[in-house]
């Protein structure tokens, strides 16, 4: 009993609850005010703003761009400037301007090239003359030799199952000076010759010459003198060249034309061949 007597009196000492809120009237509903007056009507609530994107720490900033392009930037559009403002309004003043920037490039790049050729020096790895062909006189004589030597051995090699294919004309004066060296590249490296004639003649050189039964057809040659490194076992045949050549220039086209690399590259030299 005492615990509801006391719940009865905290009630009634509590404040009654305020009405809920109502909506404005529209402003048209009010009859004092009349239907044609104009009131703006009110305002909606303003949105919560965002809070703007927060800087980045000192910790966590971007990382500067070095110095050296900064300023390599600043050089190439001065010297860029100058020189367009030289061309369009070439006075004296403006031609200088252009000459005197364009000097100190170059100076700048002189001065990298002579670091750069000392870092070659001392870097062997980096070092251009170390890597190919010599340009040392004495270097390239010792180069050319050992690669003659090389070749040499690679095209006796191939001559134990290739053979070369000569397709002449008796009329053609580079034929005829191209049948000898063909000759000698015959006896000093083993590799047979087998020349063919388009026009029924022969030459000094060889007595023993073929004449054409299609095959050069076949081969669509149309330029004589013609040299094809042929194999017979797999009946296939690859142009070496046109034209009077030398014997260096036969072992360097011969060695290319049957590298491994070089039938990987070009696949289409390569042609299916029914030797006669």
């Amino acid at each position: 009993m005492l615990l509801a007597l006391a719940a009865t009196a905290a009630t009634a000492q509590q404040p009654p609850l305020a009405p809920p809120e109502r909506p404005p009237a529209a402003y048209w509903t009010d009859a004092w005010r009349g239907w044609h007056f104009y009131e703006a009507p009110p305002l909606e609530p303003e949105l919560e703003q965002e809070d703007p994107p927060t800087a980045p720490r000192a910790g966590a900033s971007a990382p500067q761009r070095p110095a050296e392009l900064i300023d390599f930037e600043r050089m190439q559009r001065a010297l860029e400037d100058s020189r367009n403002i030289a061309i369009m309004r070439p006075t004296e003043d403006n031609v200088r301007r252009y000459m005197e920037l364009e000097m100190q490039v170059v100076g700048r790049a002189s001065y990298f090239a002579d670091v750069a050729q000392r870092v070659a020096w001392a870097t062997p790895s980096l070092d251009p003359t170390l890597h190919g062909r010599p340009v040392n006189a004495t270097a390239l004589d010792v180069f050319e030799r050992q690669q003659q030597t090389e070749r040499a051995s690679t095209v006796a090699a191939l001559g134990r199952d290739h053979v070369l294919f000569f397709f002449y004309r008796s009329d053609c004066p580079y034929c005829h000076a191209f049948a000898p060296i063909l000759k000698a590249f015959e006896a000093r490296y083993g590799v047979q010759v087998v020349a063919i004639g388009l026009d029924g003649g022969l030459l000094p050189s060889f007595p023993q010459a073929r004449q054409d039964n299609g095959i050069a057809t076949a081969l669509q040659v149309s330029q004589v003198p013609a040299v094809f490194l042929a194999q017979p076992a797999s009946g296939t045949i690859t142009p070496i060249g046109f034209g009077v050549l030398s014997e260096s220039q036969l072992l360097e086209r011969i060695t290319i034309v049957t590298s491994p690399q070089s039938q990987a590259l070009l696949p289409g030299a390569v042609r299916q061949l029914v030797l006669p």
